[in-house]
């Protein structure tokens, strides 16, 4: 006659059964027991929250947004437009982010007059002028009022100094605004 015993155990492990042999051979007596293996999927490790190098870059670019609307605010518009460019969030997945940094941009481009366009194209180097060209096309997809007219003098500024090779590059570059 076999005596069965079910314990309960901690979730995550199934019912243990111990069973005991005859009551004749009980100097013999090894239990038998099935265990599953513990279930460690409900342990999930977030590593963004311990990413402290991205908490630094976005607070730098909180700081460098900043400093944008100073220098728009005292009139240096070739210099919000560099500080704008050279802090771009080209390799951020934040969509938010990228979004705020297009306002501005839009916001500087439409604040720098038609006879400064030039002398703002000729001061930045490639990789800049491709980041604007990025900006440029950007804004042609969220047009506002009056928007289109002033991208399209940048966008003819822009082509002048880089030429169609800037075009291409934005269009076959992954890193989207």
């Amino acid at each position: 006659m076999f005596v069965r015993w079910r314990y309960w155990t901690a979730p995550g492990i199934s019912l243990v059964n111990v069973s005991s042999p005859p009551a004749s051979n009980s100097r013999t007596f090894q239990p038998s027991i099935s265990v599953n293996r513990i279930n460690y999927s409900f342990i999930q490790i977030h590593v963004s929250l311990f990413n402290v190098k991205g908490r630094e870059t976005s607070r730098n670019r909180t700081i460098a947004i900043k400093s944008v609307l100073v220098y728009r605010n005292h009139g240096k518009n070739i210099e919000a437009l560099k500080n704008c460019l050279s802090n771009a969030p080209l390799s951020s997945r934040n969509q938010v982010l990228k979004d705020a940094a297009l306002a501005i941009v839009m916001r500087v481009l439409m604040s720098v007059k038609s006879s400064q366009m030039e002398e703002a194209v000729n001061v930045l180097d490639r990789e800049q002028l491709d980041i604007l060209m990025k900006y440029i096309y950007k804004g042609f997809e969220t047009p506002s009022e009056g928007s289109s007219g002033h991208l399209l003098a940048w966008h003819e500024k822009v082509h002048a100094v880089a030429g169609v090779g800037c075009i291409v590059r934005v269009l076959t570059d992954r890193k989207r605004l």
